[in-house]
């Protein structure tokens, strides 16, 4: 029988959506995880989420866990089990996510020590470790052991955007379930329902993100960040010459810091106080014995701003690469719907002036200036050549 959060008997809920009404348009995947937890599956103890940004791996590998823990087998979202798995709060369910360049060997030693006890409550030990990827193989090395053998109880879940991003020794020993990127209606319903947010607000702004879950919550949500998406197309559709590639480069990057520094900031405030406070410590004053750990934390600041900053310009390229790939349309006459439809006029405009060739190119530079800021290349020295190129492109 259920048992509520107050801890009174309830009625089972029902199994559908329960724990999988935010992972949308993932069907096949979905399907896969419950045949898999059911009486007569066959449960991997290793598993790899994959899919494109913004897909809902880390969701889809919450609500697994929440799946693999209920009270009654089958997700129904309801019970105490349930609820704590996707809250963040049950004692078996261990969740991984970094904000940092990379994910350190001692957090990865951390999860191999967790993954051997048994679990205290639930019928599984489950270890989440979102952006897997971002593990060095020297990181890789201390997970495999554990991978290879775990606890009879213990299930690990890796999360990262496709299998190749693992090392093959730890992806080899994974169940692989790759997820897809859902379609725009699904996610604007899905902001609808769960957000509140108004209809046609939902879908301009699922269709601006272009199936990332993520983003379009933050267009919707977030006042002024769908208009300055707009501004963004419009100043990309503009330029002219390569001064002002010049310039939009220095503003881009310069917004894309200060975004970066003010959200790091805030973290680092937030856990330079639970440091304090878990010491004892009420007056600021730090003693010598744990001044190093608090220039660890100013270290992890910084590396985080770092990878934000890397984020924000992602974010940008990725709009681009949106808006030249409408462009591209237009050219080729597919006939298919815009992603910017705030900017068609630009599109048309820019579509009618350039070449379907030189817009192909355009994209694929868009694709090398990620790569190389994702290589460590200054990120002002990419996107500057990369605006250069569409501004004289489209002189």
């Amino acid at each position: 029988m259920q048992t509520d959060l107050s801890g009174q008997p309830g009625q089972p809920a029902p199994s559908a959506p329960g724990v999988w009404a935010d992972v949308v348009g993932q069907d096949a995947a979905v399907a896969q995880f419950r045949r898999a937890a059911s009486p007569g599956g066959s449960l991997a103890q290793a598993w790899l989420i994959t899919g494109p940004p913004g897909s809902g791996r880390s969701t889809a590998a919450r609500a697994f866990a929440a799946m693999l823990q209920c009270d009654h087998g089958t997700g129904c979202g309801q019970c105490r089990a349930c609820r704590t798995s996707l809250a963040g709060t049950h004692p078996d369910v261990t969740v991984v996510a970094t904000d940092k360049l990379s994910i350190a060997k001692e957090e990865v030693r951390s999860l191999v020590m967790t993954a051997q006890r048994a679990p205290a409550t639930g019928r599984h030990r489950v270890l989440v470790v979102e952006d897997a990827d971002r593990m060095s193989a020297g990181t890789f090395n201390v997970l495999l052991k554990s991978i290879e053998e775990p606890p009879p109880a213990t299930v690990w879940m890796l999360c990262a955007p496709s299998a190749e991003d693992l090392a093959p020794t730890i992806r080899s020993r994974c169940r692989l379930v790759t997820l897809s990127v859902p379609g725009s209606d699904v996610v604007a319903e899905l902001l609808r329902r769960r957000d509140g947010v108004e209809e046609d607000l939902a879908l301009r702004s699922a269709r601006a993100a272009q199936g990332h879950i993520g983003l379009a919550l933050r267009y919707a949500t977030q006042e002024g960040a769908l208009a300055a998406r707009v501004e963004s197309a419009r100043t990309l559709l503009g330029l002219r010459g390569a001064g002002e590639a010049v310039l939009a480069a220095q503003a881009l990057v310069e917004r894309a810091t200060a975004e970066a520094k003010e959200h790091a900031d805030q973290v680092a405030l937030e856990e330079k106080a639970r440091f304090l406070r878990s010491a004892g410590i009420d007056d600021g004053k730090v003693p010598p014995s744990l001044r190093s750990q608090v220039r660890q934390l100013e270290e992890d600041a910084k590396r985080r701003q770092t990878r934000l900053v890397r984020d924000v310009l992602d974010r940008y390229l990725l709009d681009a690469h949106s808006v030249l790939r409408d462009v591209l349309s237009r050219q080729l006459g597919t006939g298919a719907e815009l992603v910017n439809v705030d900017v068609t006029g630009e599109i048309e405009q820019a579509a009618a002036q350039g070449t379907g060739r030189i817009t192909l190119s355009l994209l694929e530079a868009v694709q090398e200036a990620r790569e190389r800021i994702a290589g460590n290349v200054p990120p002002l020295l990419a996107v500057e050549a990369l605006l250069t190129r569409i501004a004289v492109s489209q002189r």
